[in-house]
């Protein structure tokens, strides 16, 4: 390679060399800071999922990297690449998808202005490392309180990661991998991209899963060294989503590791979707000031039966920018940096419609849908445009009081609006009789919905070098979360009235320490929540109500010891007492003192890595203990116990064999458990044991 490009690369690649042939002491991280710099000095709580780690997990979708990261509740339903993911408590409201995280693709937000996320369209077979903030207060989360996933992906100016890959597996598991880079000349890069994934998951009904996803890379180095970059991408995406069981369904699934057809009346549901994104980022550096603007641009339609109705949306385009600069002076005779900006994203849908069920039975007697016969649609029931406006500044000031004191000073401000226009024609008629019986039943007619938020997010963190090796930090954070439209539009539904913001304050103090023999982090904090958005369960419906006030205090540990240059060992515990200060669920019953749901009060993991000689293991096992299954704590599922993963693979040149088993013990137990406001329990199953063989040709 020419000696411009050598000179890039080596900064590019230094935060992303794994431990494959040395033990690092620290990994770099670019998410909390906006800048580079080593996560011991980071003044908050961030893990690094590296290389590495990705490489040995063979991670298809984002809950298998990081599903031993302490204080993070993922796991997906669908066997797929659409999680469920919390992080200390934000985004446990939620029905599906991803709320309150912010989610980043080198350094583009893929998280829309209400906060929702779709994984669909991110292919986790490109992703070189990903990095998890945890808590408010980042300039990078807009409108997210829980904190913020950053996935790095495989820089166009990198040619070592040229490969091949295939895969087969249990279940019709299937996939592939094509990676290759080329420097055209001095100055252009281009990388291609292409991954495809299958999986029939044939333990259960309805969950076939599969998706393309290409995408080509520019990279353009200057003169001046400023450099270009830009990338196209192309998903398409199938995928059906089970039912979910009832309590006998889930003892019978726990003797057999079978789910066959439930009793659920939604039998048909899926999410098949079809996605172009495209975004273009320039680096300059003019005197003591690098300019780092970026925009980007997605288009996407789906098609999505789910409970009572089947949406269909062909029009959605999201536009965004960012505008960023980082200034490197003094101040107090050490050098410092602010970092500052200014952010703009709108996402418009037009004509976005939803339909009846055309082929179902009902209830005998009655005209609630006991079963649908297919996904085929019936009448139009609702048209709707919809537009989602965001726009924002940051600021950050990083310095050095003294040689060993790290500040970190920021403050974000967004504004967002949301405007949705729509008629509904037809609605579900849950109760089966009133009215004049129909399954579906005249609408409301046409409705509208304004409403404008003002997001402010400040920081002060604090980071004392105690060693060479080890840090003390302490961080006061907070953050708004907006209500997302969707919620506006369900309780506007409902009758359940407006949602205000939420606010969240984070007190944080902990341990860093990074040497050649071990490095844990340890961290020891306080959340509290005003006005809370929770869900409200009934049925097959859920509502919105701001809880008056809840605390989450937690404490979390991740450690590894490296007993040599082959063998290291490593554990993960999270500690988790979130509760209900004030809450008054349905206005009627006092949920004061209670716990959240979902959230095991303990959750732990254990791993250790081999390599030798090309030979090379990874296992691991993971916790989660019980947690009550509802707002009123009247019932709690057991959670379960050593859940173990394994990997064994040999490596030679170029070449790389190498089997995953997942669930090694076949251990059936439930990804989550629900009872609602009726009593009602519903239990969704995690996948029993499944393996994968891959072969990697690196070129």
């Amino acid at each position: 390679m020419k000696l411009r490009f050598s000179i890039f690369a080596s900064i590019v690649l230094c935060s992303t060399l794994s431990a494959n042939d040395v033990i690092e002491i620290d990994k770099m991280s670019v998410t909390a800071t906006k800048v580079q710099r080593a996560t011991k000095e980071v003044t908050e709580s961030i893990a690094v999922v590296d290389k590495r780690e990705i490489e040995d997990k063979n991670i298809i979708n984002i809950s298998e990297a990081i599903n031993t990261v302490p204080g993070v509740n993922v796991e997906s339903s669908t066997n797929s690449s659409s999680p469920r993911l919390i992080i200390r408590g934000a985004g446990l409201k939620a029905r599906y998808g991803v709320r309150e995280i912010m989610i980043i693709k080198d350094g583009v937000p893929m998280t829309d202005p209400d906060s929702f996320t779709r994984f669909d369209f991110i292919d986790m077979q490109d992703v070189e490392s990903i990095e998890v903030q945890k808590g408010p207060g980042s300039i990078q989360a807009v409108n997210s309180t829980g904190g913020v996933i950053q996935l790095i992906t495989k820089s166009v100016f990198d040619d070592s990661e040229n490969r091949i890959k295939f895969g087969v597996g249990t279940y019709g598991s299937k996939q592939s991998n094509f990676r290759f880079t080329q420097a055209l000349d001095d100055a252009n890069y281009l990388s291609l991209n292409a991954s495809t994934t299958r999986n029939d998951n044939s333990w259960r009904k309805n969950n076939d899963v599969d998706s393309i996803q290409t995408s080509l890379k520019y990279g353009h180095i200057f003169e001046d060294e400023s450099t270009f970059e830009s990338e196209f991408s192309y998903t398409k995406s199938n995928m059906q989503l089970p039912a979910s069981m009832t309590p006998s369904e889930f003892e019978e699934f726990k003797k057999t590791g079978k789910q066959g057809k439930t009793s659920s009346s939604w039998q048909n549901s899926a999410r098949d979707s079809e996605i172009l994104f495209l975004n273009a980022k320039y680096e300059k550096t003019v005197g003591n000031i690098i300019y780092k603007p970026r925009i980007y641009f997605n288009t996407w339609e789906h098609f999505h039966p789910v409970t009572s109705m089947i949406n269909d949306s062909k029009d959605n385009n999201v536009f965004g920018t960012d505008l960023e600069l980082n200034y490197e002076h003094k101040l107090f005779s050490n050098d410092a940096i602010l970092v500052a900006g200014i952010t703009a994203k709108q996402d418009i849908t037009n004509d976005s419609k939803k339909y009846t069920y055309k082929d179902y039975n009902t209830v005998t007697g009655r005209k609630n849908i006991s079963e649908t016969l297919s996904d085929k649609k019936g009448e139009l029931a609702n048209i709707e445009d919809s537009k989602a406006t965001l726009y924002g500044i940051y600021a950050q000031e990083s310095f050095k009081p003294i040689e060993k004191v790290l500040i970190d000073l920021s403050l974000r401000v967004d504004r967002v609006k949301f405007n949705v226009d729509g008629n509904e024609i037809l609605q579900y008629n849950w109760g089966g009789s009133p009215f004049t019986g129909d399954t579906y039943y005249e609408g409301d007619g046409e409705y509208e919905i304004n409403e404008s938020y003002t997001l402010v997010s400040p920081k002060i963190g604090f980071s004392y070098e105690l060693t060479d090796s080890t840090n003390f930090y302490v961080s006061v954070a907070s953050a708004n979360q907006a209500p997302t439209d969707n919620e506006l539009k369900t309780n506007r539904v409902e009758d359940k009235g407006s949602l205000e913001k939420t606010k969240s304050i984070n007190y944080e103090i902990g341990l860093k320490s990074r040497t050649k023999d071990y490095s844990y982090d340890i961290a020891l904090y306080q959340n509290d929540v005003k006005d809370e958005i929770t869900a409200i369960k009934q049925g097959y419906t859920t509502s919105y109500q701001n809880a008056g006030e809840t605390r989450k205090r937690g404490f979390e540990f991740n450690g590894q010891y490296n007993l040599n240059q082959n063998l290291s060992l490593g554990a993960s515990y999270a500690y988790s007492n979130f509760k209900f200060k004030e809450f008054m669920e349905e206005g009627t019953s006092d949920r004061s003192g209670n716990f959240l749901p979902y959230i095991p009060k303990h959750q732990y993991s254990i791993y250790s890595n081999f390599k030798y000689k090309g030979f090379k293991s990874r296992i691991q096992a993971r916790t989660w203990g019980s947690y009550y299954m509802d707002n009123a704590n009247t019932e709690k599922y057991s959670g379960y116990d050593f859940v173990t993963d394994i990997m064994l693979g040999y490596e030679h040149k170029n070449h790389n064999i190498q089997l995953n088993v997942n669930n090694v013990f076949d251990k059936h137990y439930a990804m989550s458990a629900d009872k609602d406001l009726d009593g009602d329990i519903t239990y969704k199953a995690a996948a029993p044991r499944t393996a994968m063989l891959t072969y990697t040709y690196k070129f």
